[in-house]
């Protein structure tokens, strides 16, 4: 309960599954053992054995591009609206994704609600209203109000939310944690990585506004800021799992595409209705625009998902400016050195030099010369 879908057509999510597949072949099969090499202990009934070139690349349920609208927090009594995309994606736990959760906590003025999770990074932030979130194990409070985002590690006890105030009768959170990646590990926390950590409003948009009042910044296409931990001075995340930024598009500007290997849950902080959104797509073409993209908009206090290594581009038709916070697992994938974001520029940049990362343009180089007299048979998927 409680999802809604992005405007994405059927043929859009058939797009999806076909490209995600490779849009050819049965999926591979075990190889069956000779009688001979058959079972001889219980040690050895779960042994499966898969011929490599069949196998390497499994398929895969896709990550959806769906929404979670703005219109279930805005309205109701105090409860919790989970962002839940198990069934999509195959889990028999809740997920919004395969190492991330998120849902909306909406908690009516003078009302409290209680949140728990087993996981090591737990993220939210304020969408409206005033109020408190006390960590009921220690007894720490953590006081907040709209355009905050605070972060708690792992933690003994629940979460208890309090809301003194705010617009469509009291408090709003969006909340992202880890807990799926924990689920499938089979694992629980050990240690606290981080402190308690809140993000003020103010104190944000102090250093947005810095970066504007910076020399070269009307040449910027990208005004934003990564939210990080002094904890974490290597991969400069919010967590040790989990990232986010507060960016920014201005009127009238268009975000070239990018891509990275870490999935994204695009909360949409402020944007003019059906003027600004993003174009998704798996490839790009030789101007670096992405081919028979997914456009889904963006609306004020919603959320969007953007799938893993799909190119992406964000364009604002409006007169205003336009503000998303995405949460994403960048904080493992950065410690992983597996994050590979990559701008389409720089990309073509490669290309125009003969270099290339990955089969990032479609149909670049079915057959790719090696020196002056060798060639490599690629075997992409046609559409």
């Amino acid at each position: 309960g409680g999802r809604h879908a992005a405007p994405v057509t059927t043929a859009a999510a058939g797009k999806q599954e076909a490209g995600r597949r490779g849009g050819k072949g049965a999926p591979p099969r075990a190889v069956a053992p000779s009688p001979d090499v058959a079972a001889a202990s219980p040690a050895e009934s779960d042994v499966a054995i898969f011929e490599y070139v069949k196998a390497a690349n499994p398929e895969m349920s896709i990550v959806p591009i769906l929404a979670h609208a703005p219109e279930l927090h805005e309205a109701g009594p105090t409860r919790l609206i989970p962002f839940d995309l198990s069934a999509e994606l195959e889990l028999d736990y809740p997920a919004t994704a395969p190492n991330l959760y998120a849902a909306f906590v909406r908690v009516d003025t003078g009302d409290a609600i209680e949140t728990e999770a087993t996981a090591t990074s737990q993220s939210f932030y304020v969408i409206r209203g005033t109020g408190s979130t006390t960590l009921t194990g220690s007894g720490e409070v953590l006081t907040w109000s709209e355009g905050d985002l605070f972060t708690v590690p792992a933690t003994e006890g629940r979460l208890l939310h309090q809301a003194t105030g705010g617009g469509h009768g009291g408090a709003a959170l969006y909340w992202v944690h880890d807990g799926p990646l924990l689920q499938y590990l089979g694992v629980a926390p050990t240690e606290d990585k981080f402190s308690p950590t809140i993000y003020k409003r103010e104190r944000m948009m102090a250093e947005v506004d810095a970066i504007k009042q910076s020399p070269g910044s009307e040449n910027k296409n990208r005004l934003g800021i990564l939210l990080a931990n002094a904890r974490f001075p290597k991969t400069k995340t919010l967590t040790h799992t989990l990232w986010s930024l507060l960016n920014t598009i201005g009127p009238h500007e268009v975000q070239r595409p990018h891509r990275h290997n870490s999935i994204a849950l695009d909360f949409c902080v402020a944007a003019e209705a059906g003027k600004v959104y993003t174009l998704m797509g798996e490839k790009i073409d030789s101007n670096g625009d992405i081919i028979d993209p997914v456009r889904c908009d963006w609306t004020s206090g919603g959320v969007f998902v953007t799938p893993p290594g799909w190119w992406h581009s964000h364009h604002n038709e409006s007169g205003e400016l336009a503000w998303v916070l995405p949460m994403q697992d960048a904080g493992l994938y950065t410690h992983q050195r597996t994050l590979d974001i990559r701008f389409v520029d720089g990309e073509l940049r490669n290309l125009a030099r003969g270099e290339i990362r990955g089969a990032a343009f479609q149909n670049f180089g079915q057959r790719l010369q090696l020196d002056d007299t060798d060639f490599c048979e690629l075997d992409c998927p046609t559409e």
